[in-house]
């Protein structure tokens, strides 16, 4: 879920010679359209989905399109999120909702959603991207903190829940990639962080395809309910 920019165009990418991929979106219709037609789609079957994912009805109705469409769902790789910056007290209400919501309620309903289908098949692998920040802290990421803090709780749960279905979930954590909400802020800021970090470069989104890649294989089926940090030493 969330395809449309950032990481999730860089997965959209590097998974499509591997995987049939169904994009999810909800305001980005036209980036998911440029995406797909920048695809190689002889390979794999790719199909766009529009959704809120804090809206149940609106994540069931999407899941069972796909059923449809590509007569399983295997994979499900929760990456859609939105950060609203302010130190906490001078957060709004509304802002710390917002977040949560699409943060952590929307993943919570997609995997709510899909997993009956996974069970059916007595196979999946969900994945849920998180950040470094909810094992550090960063001072004006409350919200964002917490609802990527809260996957941790998730995950771990899910995945004693539905161990015995052949179903794994795992968390992959990320530091700072070169791509997505990194360049939301300003240079002279981005130039701090890396030097925060101990390798002292932004990661490469093509290590995180790679890790999304070894997960979803039968290679990983004794890896779950954990926490995988790609960060280059910062956490």
């Amino acid at each position: 879920m969330g395809a449309s920019s950032g990481i999730g165009s860089h997965l959209v990418k590097g998974l499509t010679d591997s995987f049939n991929l169904a994009l999810h979106y909800n305001t980005s219709s036209g980036k998911v359209e440029k995406l797909i037609s920048e695809l190689d789609n002889t390979k794999s079957k790719i199909i766009p989905y529009k959704a809120d994912i804090t809206n149940e009805k609106e994540v069931n109705s999407m899941v069972e399109k796909i059923k449809n469409d590509f007569g399983s769902i295997d994979v499900l790789i929760n990456n859609a999120g939105v950060s609203i910056d302010a130190m906490t007290w001078k957060l709004s209400l509304e802002s710390w909702q917002k977040v949560i919501d699409v943060n952590l309620t929307g993943p919570f309903l997609c995997i709510k959603h899909t997993l009956p289908v996974m069970r059916e098949n007595n196979w999946g692998r969900i994945i849920n991207i998180s950040s470094v920040v909810a094992s550090t802290g960063v001072p004006g990421t409350a919200a964002y903190a917490v609802s990527k803090s809260g996957l941790y709780g998730l995950t771990k749960t899910v995945s004693k829940e539905i161990a015995k279905y052949n179903i794994t979930a795992n968390i992959i954590s990320l530091g700072y990639f070169d791509a997505g909400m990194l360049y939301t802020i300003g240079e002279d800021i981005r130039e701090q962080i890396k030097q925060t970090i101990p390798q002292k470069e932004f990661g490469n989104p093509n290590e995180i395809v790679s890790c999304v890649k070894y997960l979803t294989s039968d290679n990983s089926k004794y890896i779950t309910g954990q926490v995988i940090h790609i960060n280059g030493g910062l956490f």
